[in-house]
């Protein structure tokens, strides 16, 4: 069996100096790859360096909601000279987040748009971050060139955005949030996503799914995710694992001998 995280933050400080020993206990648990990903300079350029060291890592850069004030040209172009370096599979993450609200939602909005015209100019997906922003993400995202596809990692739409979303070439990647108890919401999209959509994520360090939850989450930890969106379901753990590792090469490009 094979399990990919699609979605961690293996270059955030709590895994600083014990990447190997997280991306060995992930394989413990037949997690044998994942994309790791940035979201500003900083944790773009770790991604990249994780990238670079590890075999079965890959890197997601772009500039999330909260860093979009700082986006100009030259962040494009360092953006699009990092892409061209290697081993990046996606663009992310990238979105709206009218939580925190850190960057004016009138930038957040340009930003997301245009980050997602770039991806469409290196024939890359988009990895989507939205909170409380549903709305515009959609309208975004309807308008939008989406032929090499687009990711809402961390889904946590009820299922009439689940139904929306599912008219464009989207995908859904689900994290810890649909082993939650109280998620319902979650669980009704996990059972509406078709298996052909669906991703599993740690978005490590957060989010750990059952039975960790309340620990620092780690990669080795989506196949928890993978049983949850399995007994949704009414599927064996195998047959999960095997879709949405299958997704995942599909989506971003990869090989599975590689892995």
């Amino acid at each position: 069996m094979k399990i990919y995280d699609n979605h961690t933050h293996l270059n955030d400080k709590p895994f600083a100096g014990k990447e190997a020993d997280y991306i060995q206990k992930a394989r413990d648990l037949d997690v044998v790859g994942m994309n790791c990903v940035g979201q500003d300079p900083e944790m773009n350029l770790g991604a990249l360096e994780l990238a670079k060291r590890f075999a079965n890592v890959k890197a997601i850069i772009g500039y999330c909601p909260d860093v979009a004030k700082d986006y100009d040209q030259a962040a494009e172009d360092l953006l699009v000279e990092q892409v061209k370096g290697g081993q990046v599979v996606a663009i992310g993450e990238i979105g709206l987040d009218y939580y925190w609200d850190e960057s004016p939602r009138d930038v957040q909005r340009k930003v997301f748009a245009r980050q997602i015209e770039v991806a469409r100019d290196l024939k890359l997906p988009v990895n989507i971050h939205t909170r409380d922003a549903f709305a515009d993400c959609w309208q975004i995202l309807k308008e939008a060139d989406l032929e090499y596809g687009a990711v809402l990692h961390s889904y946590n739409g009820g299922p009439e955005w689940t139904e929306k979303f599912l008219d464009l070439n989207v995908n859904f990647s689900f994290s810890g949030v649909v082993s939650f108890k109280k998620a319902a919401e979650v669980h009704e999209s996990a059972k509406l996503v078709p298996l052909d959509r669906l991703l599993v994520e740690t978005d490590a360090p957060f989010l750990t799914p059952v039975p960790y939850r309340g620990r620092q989450n780690e990669p080795g930890y989506v196949r928890y995710v993978a049983q949850a969106v399995a007994d949704l379901k009414g599927l064996d753990l195998a047959e999960v694992a095997e879709a949405t590792y299958a997704n995942t090469m599909r989506i971003y490009g990869l090989n599975a001998e590689e892995f």
